[in-house]
């Protein structure tokens, strides 16, 4: 609490009586904060040392004379609030006199004279401030904080090859876009016509739950524009250190590019499985198929139809009964290509499914051959978990304001989506080090920041100690106390 909010905390709110006792409630709590779980994520973070990797891609050319605080701690603290669920800069304004934030950065300085430890939203913004006009930071009065964009796209993949103790025998790439809706003048923001908004379109690519790029694009560009480019990179990074490990690149028909194929195909040990629209040709190859999902689902329409005939009137309703059959589904496959695009014959798994709302036709071009893997287990084992992907965009923009892009220029935009991914990449290091094989093994990060991170604590501060008293009613005590024994284990990467 701050020196003013302490002469205004002897106001007493009356709420009434319960078995004839009067509610009284006041702002006299003293150091109580609703954040104490965060201590057990900076306990984490000290140890894996990812926001400390993540500040070292900026530079600093402030003087260290006149400065508070360092370029690590106003990061950190960055990342803690959007951890929290604080998703603007504004927020620190209120997060500056929270002590459980103050511990987990270390800034214990004046805790214990109840001044403001931690740093203002004009401080923080120094970080995210890029202007066009600066052409040199060190020179310049108002933006001497300047970020590395190369340094920091390795570090996602950097973390990533870390988290194993030993290479995998296989990987899974999965490539996604999303729509990063805008609501201002912001550079590069377009209106794009499938997502019916201005917005930005920024490319994703996971492996697993593990995020290894988040690159902010304009949504005037192609879908696929920059794909091959990461895709370069990332795998480059990966063989580096994991030359034999297998790589399957999975994506939605925005990718089917004559030039993604060409580079998958042409490195060792890397497949694909990526969708494709279907067209005039690959409906026609597939006839057959189409005529026996017809025949067999009629087959099984038939006795139901019958069935109710005989218990209803002739003129009820077809349609009805049509949604009681289940679909019938064939899968085929067939070597295929394009008059122009491609330059080779490729495999590609066609999926017909015939129901009561007609026709579906979905194609899938893969280099798996099909003597080690059969169409359906292609399309359904290998192709269809992408869409896991989904959630994981989603824990980005609903749990971790991935979407909160409001900053006039791209670039500022573009580090915002960054410090929601090193944020996500630090939840996600708590959920697979410290909640596996519990309740909470594939918790999103809004449930874990619910159930670790938002906790209720009376915080003393002694000569000796900091006791931070966490509520006896928390619900998750006993994760908890499974996650901090199995921090304690981690061996400190410094």
């Amino acid at each position: 609490m701050t020196p003013n909010s302490q002469k205004k905390a002897s106001k007493n709110f009356n709420l009434g009586k319960v078995k004839g006792k009067e509610i009284i409630a006041n702002f006299s709590g003293g150091r109580i904060t609703s954040n104490a779980g965060i201590v057990l994520i900076a306990e984490l973070d000290k140890r894996l040392k990812i926001s400390k990797r993540f500040a070292e891609g900026f530079q600093d050319y402030r003087n260290s004379s006149y400065i508070d605080y360092s370029v690590e701690q106003l990061v950190t603290q960055r990342i803690y609030g959007l951890i929290l669920g604080y998703e603007d800069v504004n927020d620190h304004d209120k997060l500056r006199d929270d002590p459980a934030l103050a511990i987990a950065l270390q800034k214990l300085d004046k805790l214990e004279s109840n001044q403001r430890s931690l740093a203002g939203k004009s401080t923080i913004n120094r970080l995210e401030y890029c202007p066009e006009t600066i052409l040199n930071q060190e020179n310049s009065r108002y933006h001497r904080i300047e970020h590395d964009p190369k340094k920091i796209e390795n570090l996602f993949v950097d973390i990533f090859l870390q988290s194993y103790q030993k290479p995998p025998s296989q990987i899974i790439l999965d490539m996604d876009v999303t729509d990063d809706q805008v609501h201002g003048n912001q550079e590069g923001a377009f209106f794009n016509t499938y997502y019916q908004g201005v917005c930005y379109a920024p490319l994703y690519i996971f492996c697993g739950h593990h995020l290894l790029v988040a690159k902010l694009r304009p949504s005037n560009v192609d879908p696929a524009e920059g794909a091959l480019e990461e895709l370069q990179r990332v795998i480059g990074l990966i063989r580096k250190e994991w030359p034999t490990t297998q790589i399957l690149v999975r994506g939605d028909s925005a990718y089917a590019r004559e030039e993604i194929f060409n580079f998958c195909e042409e490195q060792d040990g890397v497949e694909y499985a990526i969708a494709m629209a279907t067209n005039s040709q690959l409906k026609l190859r597939a006839n057959q198929t189409i005529e026996k999902a017809k025949n067999e689902y009629s087959k099984k329409l038939e006795p139901i139809v019958e069935l109710m005939e005989s218990l209803f009137e002739k003129n009820e309703d077809l349609e009805v009964i049509r949604t009681l059959v289940p679909c019938s589904t064939w899968y085929r496959s067939l070597c295929y290509q394009t008059e122009k695009s491609w330059s080779r014959l490729r495999r590609v798994v066609t999926k017909v499914c015939y129901g009561s709302e007609g026709l579906k036709i979905r194609h899938v071009v893969t280099s798996l051959p099909a003597a080690k893997i059969t169409p359906s287990e292609l399309y359904t084992d290998k192709y269809c978990p992408r869409g896991e992907m989904e959630n994981r965009l989603k824990e980005q923009q609903l749990d971790l304001f991935a979407d909160r892009t409001s900053t006039q220029t791209f670039s500022s935009n573009q580090l915002r989506l960054w410090f929601s991914s090193i944020a996500y990449v630090l939840m996600q290091a708590f959920r697979h080090r410290c909640l596996s094989k519990t309740s909470f093994t594939n918790a999103t990060v809004g449930t874990i920041r619910l159930n670790f991170l938002k906790l209720g604590a009376r915080i003393t501060v002694s000569a000796r100690r900091i006791l931070m008293a966490i509520t006896s009613a928390c619900p998750s005590q006993d994760i908890w106390s499974i996650a901090y024994f199995r921090i304690q284990s981690i061996q400190d990467t410094g």
